[in-house]
């Protein structure tokens, strides 16, 4: 039987690189976001290219009830799920701290770092009763150091990489791998959502450099998955060249 695949987050970005990744590479893959149309759209195509080897599950990573539902939903030979990538992520807004937007504050960390513990609470636990399994955590670069204005953004980002390395130690001795990915800047939707929709503003976050796309994240995640049993990368930081710190990316504006 194929290795099984959950992406958290699936339906852009990241999450949708990592999927065709997986995809091509003959993996089956259950797809998941809140974007029902788009993730139905997903594994049509995905069925036309590759073959019967996907499903989509829509909810809210933010809702305890939602995530434990899907999960339990799952049919009997989807429920032992090998591979667990924990996307699902966001920024909202670029403000000092005494300035921000409490809104934003409670949807990143919902977002961020409670639906991360949501699903693997609901996943690992198979993992562990089966003493196989990898968990893949997305982090970033504003996981290890903060940047002006990122305040509670970078905070969740730092929980990812504290709850990494505490899940390592929990499930080292069951034989579950974990990992994490920390990407500097991805060219995504990411900056678009931070800004509420104003691609203007969006887009200037990427002008003057080259940052990472998708596929040179999702070639790292697959990576990671793809060694042997015996083997884990623990961290993996994966910056543009024109990037050298959180805050640090030199540009070439004409």
């Amino acid at each position: 039987m194929k290795r099984i695949v959950f992406i958290s987050g699936a339906t852009s970005g990241i999450g949708a690189a990592c999927a065709e990744k997986f995809a091509q590479a003959g993996f089956r893959l259950i797809l998941a976001g809140r974007r029902h149309d788009r993730l139905e759209s997903m594994v049509a195509n995905f069925k036309n290219k590759y073959g019967d080897n996907f499903m989509s599950l829509p909810f809210d990573i933010r809702s305890l009830e939602q995530v434990n539902n899907a999960i339990c939903s799952l049919p009997e030979d989807w429920k032992h799920i090998d591979i667990l990538v924990n996307n699902a992520g966001l920024a909202k807004g670029l403000s000092t701290l005494q300035d921000g937007n409490i809104d934003h504050w409670e949807q990143m960390i919902d977002t961020n770092i409670k639906g991360l513990l949501y699903l693997t609470k609901a996943i690992a636990p198979d993992m562990i009763a089966r003493k196989s399994g990898h968990v893949i955590n997305i982090g970033s670069i504003a996981g290890r150091e903060v940047y002006a204005n990122g305040n509670v953004y970078c905070a969740t980002k730092f929980a990812v990489d504290a709850l990494s390395k505490g899940m390592r130690i929990d499930f080292v001795q069951h034989g579950v791998k974990v990992s994490q990915i920390a990407p500097g800047a991805v060219e995504t939707e990411f900056s678009i959502v931070r800004f509420d929709g104003d691609a203007e503003k969006a887009k200037n976050v990427y002008n003057g450099f080259q940052p990472l796309s998708p596929a040179d994240v999702a070639d790292a995640v697959f990576y990671v998955a793809s060694l042997p049993p015996h083997v884990n990368v623990n961290d993996l930081l994966l910056m543009p060249t024109a990037q050298a710190a959180a805050g640090v990316i030199h540009k070439v504006l004409e």
